[in-house]
């Protein structure tokens, strides 16, 4: 009896459930591949995605979707130029490939608990675990505690810890450029500058301890990717491959790390010692005033430890891709590079940089935000239908997954023109609402859900480029190739190799 019960929902999970909600996404006219049993496109995705990584593009070309996305663009242009909705199968689940901005806001402002982030593969959840994952009532006062630390007010406290960092960077590069210029791969300096300033944010005077996070996190970052698409496989995360035992032992060693530097930062609180001026104690201070409010336990040490592994891995991976990016387009476009120093110039001279003084810098917002348009740091967005939902003129069943895909929005004609594949932030100098038709602009997500790290990327992005202009001028290295890259966050395959010269 065990055993037919068992049967009937393999049975189901590999094929009668698969073939029932295809037939609902057909039946209302959205166009797709065909579900193959338990592996659906995940060897294609396999293919497509390693033909298109293994050449560079022809040319520096902003054109990035067919090398960074490339089954997804392939799928789009075959089936979903009608509508700009496409399905495809990762596994038995159908994933709703969306690019239209107003069913994209729809999904995103959703609250009536139809749609929800849905369960992470168990790999992603290595990397991407707490308020980033969580649904409802648990979201909401994961959301409530993590506020504070994010406010304005307390990142501005923040400013000289993000300057100091970027200081050491650029004095090191302005020793290594000399008189004569110097080659260097600053995407492998700026992921380090990242992880520099979430440690002495983050952990304040611990910030060894939390240089070993960022180091243990980012072979934890591509040991999940290689593994991703095998991870799909039922029971593989069972099995007691190199991989899973790799993945476990650096999760138990980060956790343990971060353990150590809570109950470390508690004890300081209770004997009045701390001063909470970082992350850790603003968290930790917004989680024992929640206490106090509401009567119970707020964030247990679990998953306090959660939300430390994902502002750490967050922050450092998608402020490290928005410098990256940057100092690679202002290098192909030397008039815009000119013009943030003129603007950077204008503002601070030779003075440091204050946050209102950032808060000045039209040309350099101008600047990032046309490079997040072209280079988002993150491809897509995910959701999981679990009632029933029209969203448009369709009907989505439960369990099919919307993937809100951001890179093919930005880099759409139809809202931003037909010199959408151009370096242009004049597009921004009216705001972003008024920057494309459509608003079609998602570099944070959208909604109630909007990252909470968003204005934290973003001044660090401005003080480095700054800071950076301010001693530099720059231009790509003959040994560039631009090949940018899927791997979590959109990076550049083969570095960044940039020429620095001392200004």
């Amino acid at each position: 009896m065990l055993a037919a019960w068992a049967a009937i929902r393999m049975l189901n999970w590999v094929l009668w459930q698969p073939r029932r909600l295809e037939r609902i996404l057909r039946s209302q006219g959205l166009k797709g591949t065909i579900y193959r049993p338990i592996r659906g496109d995940l060897k294609d995705i396999a293919r497509f995605d390693a033909e298109a990584c293994s050449k560079p593009m022809p040319s520096l070309s902003h054109d990035i979707i067919p090398r960074a996305s490339n089954f997804l663009s392939r799928k789009a242009e075959t089936y979903g130029k009608e509508n700009k909705v496409t399905f495809h199968w990762m596994g038995p689940l159908p994933r709703v490939l969306i690019t239209d901005p107003d069913q994209t806001r729809e999904i995103l402002a959703n609250k009536t608990g139809e749609i929800e982030k849905g369960e992470f593969n168990y790999m992603i959840r290595y990397l991407v675990r707490g308020v980033v994952q969580l649904d409802g009532e648990k979201w909401a006062k994961h959301r409530k505690i993590l506020n504070p630390a994010f406010h304005l007010e307390k990142l501005k406290r923040m400013l000289p810890a993000f300057s100091s960092c970027c200081d050491e960077l650029v004095d090191r590069w302005e020793m290594m450029a000399g008189t004569t210029g110097k080659e260097v791969d600053v995407f492998v300096d700026l992921q380090s500058l990242a992880g520099d300033v979430i440690s002495r944010t983050a952990f304040g005077s611990n910030f060894k301890e939390g240089r070993k996070i960022f180091e243990l996190q980012d072979e934890q970052a591509h040991i999940v990717v290689g593994a991703l698409l095998k991870s799909h496989i039922p029971g593989y995360k069972y099995l007691p491959t190199k991989t899973n035992t790799r993945v476990k032992a650096i999760d138990k060693e980060v956790r343990e790390i971060l353990l150590r530097l809570i109950r470390k930062r508690e004890e300081s609180m209770r004997s009045g010692d701390a001063k909470n001026d970082d992350v850790l104690g603003l968290l930790l201070e917004s989680n024992l005033q929640h206490r106090r409010e509401y009567g119970d336990v707020g964030l247990t040490t679990d998953e306090m430890i959660d939300e430390c592994k994902l502002f750490y891995f967050a922050g450092q991976e998608t402020t490290s891709a928005l410098m990256t990016w940057t100092m690679v387009v202002l290098s192909m476009h030397q008039d815009w590079q000119e013009r943030a120093r003129q603007e950077v110039l204008q503002v601070f001279g030779k003075e440091k940089p204050t946050y209102d003084g950032l808060s000045q810098l039209k040309t350099v917002t101008m600047i990032l935000y046309e490079v997040l348009r072209l280079y988002p740091p993150v491809l897509g967005v995910q959701r999981q239908v679990l009632k029933s939902l029209k969203i448009g003129d369709v009907v989505y069943p439960p369990g099919a997954m919307l993937v809100l895909s951001v890179v093919q929005m930005h880099h759409d004609p139809d809202y931003w023109g037909k010199d959408v594949l151009e370096f242009n932030p004049e597009r921004f100098a009216e705001g972003v609402s008024k920057a494309s038709e459509k608003n079609a602009f998602f570099p944070f997500s959208g909604g109630h859900r909007i990252c909470i790290g968003q204005n934290f990327a973003l001044i660090e992005a401005k003080l480095a480029l700054c800071l950076i202009l301010r001693r530099f001028s720059f231009d790509l290295s003959p040994a560039y190739i631009h090949a940018p890259h899927t791997v979590i966050t959109l990076k550049p395959q083969h570095g960044a190799p940039i020429i620095l010269h001392r200004l």
